[in-house]
């Protein structure tokens, strides 16, 4: 249809946008200046009432914050949404709580608001009341709360699965007000509402800590400080535990010397529950802090209530040019050197042996018999539950793996470890120790894990050795009636002692949980990519499409690469779901020395049908096969032989150029070699060698073959060369 002459032509999107975005700019504006002619004069210009602009700001949003009550009536007249979010979740509700207008917090529950709803970071508008003090809110809040009023006051920050991973969330509306040093807020949550000085986060601190925590801006720590130690007061008057620790592994009173509070620290001396020797995942007491601020007033009391001098760092009293500090210090035992390790002694680790010598040298803190501090500096890992670090248990080396106390994974590792404790090829358990809201487990320390391993280790590496190790430790727990569940090169562990050992029993589960074949089936198809990880030494990745044919991905011009395809095949093969199976595949050709391969070679050719060339055997046709052998590295193997060798041999009998002469030659060759000259013997030096060098896929090739046409002959030659091993 044709425009009108008095039509406008359509303006273009990014005008319009433009202009929209303009007026929403205009509007948000006009709002924080609480201009209400403004305001309306936009909106019925056509501002969009629900514009947002950058953190997802709505007009809504800014009315509130600019406590404007006006402002908020008329945008809610003209459509406002009054349950909009933030980019971070924040409703209007919420911000009326950071606000503490009762007004606005009462006419959005009339607008459907929920009285519990949050923002992502867990974050309701009773919590937001209490962070900012908002006492009048906070009373409205609570007198809104469903009948269980103590439960939803104790209400812990919710927040996600990954967050509470790492000990995020779970803070109460007491544990704000504490942290914010609101002395009042603390006092009504406490004595009018019935929050608990008891409840923890999920970090496993409680109000108390909050409360000692070092503020968000440091510059205000001396001004918060006369709140915060009547806050202390009230919640150890209201029987606070003191002995609890915040992320850093301080305790309350690490935390009120670190704020250079004499009055905290003689709060939580008095109650004579505080461990005044007791350190932080720093290795710093209470005392060793007091030195470095340079506060001797603290010094002196912690001194005189027992703290450990020889804990404390003398060198940062004279650095601070305090005589009176070192002096102090000298009179309660400090020594005018540094402590260290005793001369003799040497970590067995020489990948963590620096951190471990440090970790010697100092008082470190002791839980139970484990000595460890928790700090970056001695981490070796991160986990999902906290993380793996170096300690001492009982004196021995170890790696300290954390998990939250009773959590699944910890109930997992510790249901594999127990029944595996003896096993040879899988970390040992030294004995586990409770800290906190976590439990340790004393573990094998190794130098790295397979993935570190292949791809640093300048030598070669013992492709077989890894690989054998890996199939008997998974087939000793399924012999357990375990299954591994998280098979992966960053699980597998190599020791001081380049020993291989299995580690990670977290998603390990038992064949009583049902599902066994599953079970077993997830271990095996992980061990074939295993194999195909280690031969490559990582070249071809380990994670790979579900699905996948894990053997086709072998490179063909890798030694012996028929071989690992077919042990790869028959990891992953469904017909192979059990620990007997398993138990086979560590005597499969793949990990046979040279030795195995030339005694079996030899006992093949000892079969009568080959050593009377029964042409009508199906044994000998199936090794005759010309097609199967073109390619082969035996392929005319009588010009490949040194002569003057196949001459001395041809002496008593012919050969020609088939694979059953091959192996005739061979028998003969292993059964006559002490017999035979000199020459040739410096020619042939060790036949095992000779024969296996220059045939490398002769035995495989026989393997195979006596595998499709005579299984009970092949069973009887393998019985004989693997020492008694009877295959099933």
């Amino acid at each position: 249809m044709e425009a009108t002459g008095n039509s406008q032509p359509a303006a273009p999107n990014g005008c319009r946008n433009g202009t929209a975005a303009a007026t929403a700019s205009q509007l948000h504006d006009a709002i924080k200046k609480g201009s209400v002619k403004t305001v309306r004069q936009l909106l019925e210009e056509g501002a969009d009432v629900n514009s947002k602009v950058e953190g997802g700001w709505t007009p809504l949003h800014n009315a509130v914050q600019a406590d404007q009550e006006e402002i908020v009536n008329l945008l809610l007249e003209q459509g406002a949404d009054p349950r909009a979010r933030k980019d971070n979740g924040a409703t209007p509700f919420i911000i009326a709580g950071i606000v503490g207008n009762v007004s606005l917090l009462e006419l959005f529950l009339s607008k459907g608001s929920e009285i519990n709803e949050k923002d992502n970071n867990g974050f309701t508008a009773f919590m937001e009341a209490a962070w900012y003090g908002k006492e009048k809110a906070l009373k409205f809040l609570y007198e809104n709360f469903s009948d269980e009023k103590e439960m939803d006051v104790n209400l812990g920050r919710m927040v996600s699965t990954q967050q509470r991973q790492v000990y995020k969330g779970g803070e109460t509306a007491l544990m704000d007000a504490a942290r914010n040093g609101h002395l009042s807020a603390v006092k009504t949550l406490v004595k009018e509402m019935r929050a608990s000085v008891h409840a923890c986060d999920n970090f496993g601190r409680n109000a108390l800590i909050h409360a000692l925590r070092l503020p968000l801006k440091r510059n205000t720590i001396r001004r918060q400080n006369e709140n915060i130690e009547q806050i202390v007061s009230f919640l150890l008057d209201c029987g606070a535990d003191v002995t609890g620790r915040d992320e850093n592994g301080k305790t309350s009173l690490i935390l009120a010397a670190e704020r250079q509070s004499q009055d905290l620290v003689e709060l939580l001396l008095k109650t004579g529950k505080v461990d005044i020797n007791a350190m932080g995942n720093d290795g710093k007491t209470a005392l060793k802090i007091a030195v470095e601020y340079d506060h001797e007033e603290i010094a002196k009391l912690l001194c005189e209530n027992g703290a450990r001098a020889d804990c404390s760092d003398i060198f940062a009293a004279k650095e601070n040019y305090n005589n009176e500090m070192v002096a102090l210090l000298l009179k309660y035992g400090a020594t005018a050197t540094n402590n260290q390790p005793p001369k003799d002694w040497e970590p067995t680790s020489k990948r963590w042996g620096e951190q471990l010598w440090r970790l010697h040298s100092i008082n470190s803190p002791q839980i139970g018999k484990l000595n460890i501090i928790f700090d970056e500096y001695y981490c070796i890992e991160s986990t999902s539950e906290g993380g793996i670090y170096l300690g001492f248990h009982a004196g021995k080396e170890v790696a300290v793996k954390r998990f939250l106390l009773g959590s699944d994974k910890a109930k997992r590792e510790s249901m594999c470890l127990s029944h595996c404790h003896s096993n040879r090829h899988m970390v040992k358990l030294f004995g586990t120790e409770t800290h906190g809201n976590c439990q340790l487990f004393c573990l094998s320390l190794c130098e790295s894990n397979l993935e570190d391993h292949l791809s640093k280790s300048a030598q070669a590496v013992n492709n077989h050795n890894i690989l054998k190790t890996l199939l008997e430790a998974v087939r000793d727990l399924h012999s357990l009636e375990l299954g591994h569940g998280d098979l992966h090169p960053r699980n597998i562990l190599i020791d001081a002692d380049d020993k291989v050992l299995l580690a990670d029993f977290d998603k390990s589960s038992s064949f009583a949980e049902g599902q066994r074949e599953l079970i077993i089936k997830e271990d095996l198809e992980a061990l074939g990519r295993l194999v195909l990880y280690v031969v490559t030494r990582g070249e071809v990745p380990f994670d790979g499409p579900d699905g996948e044919d894990v053997s086709a991905r072998c490179p063909t011009d890798l030694q012996g690469h028929l071989e690992i395809e077919d042990l790869i095949r028959s990891l992953v093969s469904p017909h192979r779901g059990n620990s007997v199976q398993l138990g086979d595949l560590i005597h499969h050709p793949f990990f046979w020395t040279c030795e195995s391969r030339f005694e079996f070679l030899v006992d093949v050719g000892n079969n009568p049908d080959i050593e009377k060339y029964n042409a009508g055997s199906q044994i000998v046709k199936a090794l005759n096969c010309n097609k199967a052998t073109t390619e082969k590295h035996f392929h005319q193997w009588t010009r490949k032989i040194d002569q003057d060798v196949l001459k001395n041999m041809k002496e008593k009998r012919s050969y020609k150029d088939t694979v059953t002469d091959l192996l005739r030659l061979i028998r003969n060759v292993g059964a006559h070699y002490g017999a035979k000259p000199q020459w040739f013997k410096e020619i042939i030096q060790n036949p095992s060698q000779y024969f296996v060098d220059r045939f490398p896929d002769l035995t495989f090739y026989v393997y195979e073959h006596l595998r499709r046409v005579d299984r009970a002959f092949l069973k009887k030659v393998l019985h004989h060369i693997l020492k008694g091993y009877n295959p099933s």
